[in-house]
């Protein structure tokens, strides 16, 4: 019963407003005038609304079911991939040398948000097998390349990342898989994997497994691990796919949402791989398309934001509820809708004001991707090292808040399947655990990228603020709404920096019990930054006679209530933080 409307507009407005894509100096950029990124994401934008979202309910309900060892993805999953692979959408940003279109990386996360808002279940195939050609594409040797990356770039293969066992997660150093080598140069792999996304499906002939396992004579520990690519199909010499290998699905997890994404728990009985990479140097293969992976999932965060609010924003327009307060708002209705309340504005603009500041904030880490990869820039890549835990963790928790506030616009409608807002909820939470729980998120982001590069990251993020302030200090219109509240919000940030430097060298419980909220406070400043950029960019575009003054007034609007009424939550965090870990580490674990 849901409906999902693609933001082009907003989108075209980030890019060529906000970031200005087509006067970059980044290789590639030029080609992205307003109207190729226009038709690209239209294009995109009919497949999502008309073939994508309608299968999402379809998805949620039917899941996808295990027979004879294979995996059946609900109904229409596979006529929808199909559609996909002929179009080309699989390897937009790929190497041409591999079967891709070699656009960059920041086109393919704008279309990539439209595939996520209709059907996050369905573009979770696509976004794995784009991972794993990631990898293959970074450390694989060129026999690899050359027989694995044209396939899944054309969608006739899937990919996936196996990484998760029974007894670790984060901790990859416990893993236990075995791989041993033969005479010929392959390995014979062995062990269990869990909760593999897309691990068995019937949307492709062969799936790429890259799965992390340890040699005979491996060291204990992270360092000890390796990585290996294990196709379903040996795949001969002549591209054809050859015998089956000993790689199987034990069975489908059930799960609270992404019900029409398979989650597997798959064995591994001696099955013919091959090493990607360097001996022992497995995690730094697969973190190659960590920062890629967490932004897509900070991305999904503020996608399933998006799709819920549009759907809460129809409801509050057609549903009668009251009176408005001022005045008959519907004289010839028994009562007016009920998007005249101010409690159901606040809950609309809370939805608004995130999803577009997430946008501009994820495209942002978009950039700073390609910029890193084609230009070989080493201050844009410590940027997004610095950024990806906040924004994976930041706008996950949020996106999941943004599905909330949507089913209570709803009301008692919310609460049922009838109306879908409850999908989005349960979709929406699982962002919030995988690629990293958002706890690790917020301990990776104070116990390792805050102080790299002896802090000169973060203090170029507190320049990029800074710069942009004095640059706009004599725009009157932007500075008390816009310029002043981020002057608050980066002086709390940079005092909570200062505290954990202080007090983290005296007791790390101190810094370790202020993670969290210190990516909170860090999220809500890199949004806060990013709606003053685009204030600014509608206020420009005001000034310059734009034709669509409702569009940009709208933009002005919401950047005023983000700044007034959510980024003064640095304060709050900010408090939490220097409190310390007293009050955290109270209780003995037996007095829980």
């Amino acid at each position: 019963m849901t409906t999902f409307t693609p933001p082009v507009k907003d989108q075209q407005f980030i890019l060529h407003d906000v970031l200005k894509i087509s006067e970059s100096d980044i290789p590639g950029y030029d080609e992205l005038d307003a109207s190729f990124t226009g038709a690209v994401l239209e294009e995109a934008g009919k497949i999502a609304a008309n073939v994508l979202h309608p299968l999402n309910a379809t998805g949620d309900h039917q899941g996808c079911t295990l027979e004879n060892g294979v995996v059946r993805t609900p109904d229409g999953f596979k006529d929808a991939w199909k559609q996909m692979s002929d179009g080309g959408w699989m390897g937009l940003d790929a190497n041409p040398d591999h079967g891709g279109q070699g656009m960059p990386y920041l086109l393919n996360t704008a279309t990539g948000e439209l595939f996520s808002a209709a059907n996050m279940a369905f573009q979770m195939y696509v976004g794995l097998s784009h991972g794993a050609a990631s990898a293959l594409a970074v450390h694989g040797i060129d026999q690899q390349k050359a027989t694995y990356l044209p396939p899944i770039y054309e969608g006739r293969w899937t990919g996936t990342m196996n990484l998760t066992e029974p007894q670790c997660g984060t901790d990859l150093g416990l893993i236990r898989p075995k791989a041993a080598q033969q005479s010929d140069g392959s390995y014979k792999v062995s062990g269990q994997k869990i909760w593999i996304s897309g691990g068995e499906n019937d949307l492709a002939e062969n799936i790429v497994h890259l799965v992390l396992a340890r040699t005979p004579d491996a060291p204990e520990g992270i360092n000890g691990i390796s990585l290996f690519v294990v196709p379903k199909f040996i795949v001969n010499e002549d591209g054809s796919l050859g015998e089956r290998n000993p790689v199987t699905c034990g069975g489908l997890v059930e799960k609270m949402g992404i019900h029409g994404n398979a989650t597997c728990v798959m064995n591994y009985d001696e099955a013919t791989g091959w090493l990607v990479g360097a001996m022992h140097k497995g995690m730094r293969a697969m973190f190659t398309m960590m920062n890629e992976a967490r932004l897509s999932v900070a991305l999904q965060g503020y996608t399933q934001g998006e799709v819920a609010y549009q759907n809460a924003l129809g409801f509050a327009r057609d549903r009668l509820q009251g009176r408005d307060v001022t005045g008959v708002a519907a004289p010839d209705k028994p009562a007016d809708p009920i998007i005249v309340h101010p409690d159901v504005r606040r809950n609309l603009m809370d939805q608004k004001a995130m999803v577009e500041g997430g946008r501009a904030l994820v495209y942002w880490g978009a950039e700073l991707i390609d910029r890193s990869h084609r230009m070989n820039d080493e201050a844009a890549e410590a940027m997004l090292s610095l950024l990806i835990p906040v924004m994976k963790g930041f706008l996950t928790d949020k996106g999941f808040d943004t599905t909330v506030l949507a089913q209570q616009t709803l009301g008692g409608s919310g609460f049922t399947i009838e109306w879908g807002l409850e999908q989005f909820v349960r979709d929406a939470r699982i962002a919030m655990i995988y690629e990293g729980t958002n706890g690790i998120q917020s301990l990776d982001l104070v116990g390792r990228k805050l102080g790299q590069k002896g802090g000169k990251t973060v203090m170029a993020f507190f320049e990029e603020i800074k710069t942009f302030i004095k640059e706009n200090e004599g725009n009157e219109a932007l500075k008390a709404d816009f310029l002043d509240p981020l002057k608050g919000a980066s002086k709390d940030l940079q005092a909570a920096a200062m505290y954990f430097m202080q007090e983290g060298m005296k007791n790390p419980l101190n810094a370790l019990a202020g993670s969290y909220d210190f990516m909170h406070l860090f999220g809500h400043t890199a949004v806060g930054l990013m709606w003053a950029r685009m204030g600014k960019a509608a206020m420009e575009a005001l000034d310059g006679g734009a034709e669509d003054t409702d569009f940009f007034e709208t933009k002005v609007a919401t950047g005023r209530y983000y700044m007034a009424r959510q980024l003064p939550a640095t304060a709050m965090h900010l408090a939490r933080i220097t409190s310390g870990a007293d009050t955290v580490m109270a209780l003995d674990a037996e007095q829980f």
